[in-house]
């Protein structure tokens, strides 16, 4: 455990327990939260390509315009 955490921890055990029970339930959330970003976002990778190809495809076969930023 780093430093900085067990400080954290020491903070939070002096605080009432429905308040330790809540930063924990947060911090567990946030941790679920980040497992399911990076699971979603490795899933995701072949679907990413595809549409990559595509694209170059579609630029390719000139299927593609320049953008105007004057005219965005």
């Amino acid at each position: 455990m780093t430093e900085l955490l067990e400080k954290a921890f020491i903070e939070v055990s002096k605080l009432p327990k429905h308040e330790q029970d809540s930063v924990a339930a947060w911090i567990l959330e946030e941790i679920a939260s980040e497992h399911r970003w990076e699971e979603n976002f490795t899933k995701s990778n072949d679907l990413l390509e595809k549409l990559a190809e595509e694209a170059l495809n579609d630029h390719r076969a000139g299927k593609s315009v320049d953008l105007d930023w004057e005219k965005l």
